[in-house]
């Protein structure tokens, strides 16, 4: 009997122990973000991109830009090139994401009518981009360490497994005061995202309407922003996507963005 009851002890011991180490691994707020944010995409991408720009009355403008990205390890390069319509065209834009925390995005555009680049500073990040409704920080890469991240809960978005995050930022000066983001379990795609304004009332919607698995790669390929406040909405959407194909170092250059297509 003394042999049974330290056996039972045992065991309620060792399944107190699992059930706390189970507990230890529950995922986090932080975890869920720092997953967003590695998730592979290869080590380029080019592809054709449709910006559809759509005002309260539904008039719409649409925009074909031409989109470069590589991973040089340490940095990420973005460089985009607006083909049409011919307000727009020849205007470029690179976006350079480090991978050092403390070192903010580079960004730059071109604008032809003045043959001149702009550098865009942390004081115009806040500004929209090419009348979109993405800002220039939106389409930069937001670090997860710029916020405090809290597991809100989990649930099903069409069907879908997520987690929701709710990400506050460190700096009390940044032009979100919080977002909500509905993240796919295992996928690691932020399905819908939340902006709230300084005020803390709802500011825009982030929806992901398709993903495709390009090569093995999650790849996100119709978004859709709306600004709630405004009353207007900016679509994203990718096509004759093409992975690791080797885009030139050279590609993503100030010179470049001059040069065009």
């Amino acid at each position: 009997m003394k042999t049974i009851k330290i056996t039972l002890l045992l065991l309620g011991f060792v399944m107190l122990t699992a059930s706390g180490t189970f507990a230890q691994k529950k995922i986090t707020g932080l975890q869920i973000m720092e997953n967003v944010y590695n998730r592979p995409t290869g080590n380029d991408m080019t592809a054709e991109l449709t910006m559809t720009l759509i005002n309260s009355s539904g008039q719409k403008r649409v925009r074909k830009i031409q989109q470069y990205i590589r991973d040089f390890g340490k940095v990420e390069k973005k460089i985009m090139f607006f083909v049409s319509p011919a307000d727009v065209k020849n205007t470029s834009f690179m976006n350079w994401s480090y991978d050092d925390p403390n070192k903010d995005d580079d960004q730059w555009i071109y604008l032809p009518a003045l043959k001149k680049i702009k550098r865009i500073s942390s004081d115009n990040k806040s500004d929209y981009f090419m009348g979109s409704d993405f800002t220039y920080d939106d389409l930069g890469d937001r670090k997860p360490s710029a916020d405090n991240h809290k597991l809100l809960r989990e649930e099903k978005v069409n069907g879908v497994d997520c987690y929701v995050v709710e990400s506050t930022p460190k700096d009390p000066d940044y032009m979100y005061s919080k977002t909500i983001t509905w993240v796919i379990k295992g996928k690691w795609i932020g399905l819908k995202k939340e902006f709230y304004d300084e005020d803390g009332e709802l500011f825009k919607i982030l929806n992901v309407k398709n993903y495709e698995n390009i090569k093995g790669y999650w790849i996100i390929t119709h978004v859709e922003m709306n600004n709630i406040q405004k009353n207007h909405k900016t679509i994203m959407e990718l096509s004759n996507v093409k992975i690791n194909t080797g885009i030139p170092s050279s590609k993503f250059t100030q010179r470049m963005m001059m040069r065009g297509l």
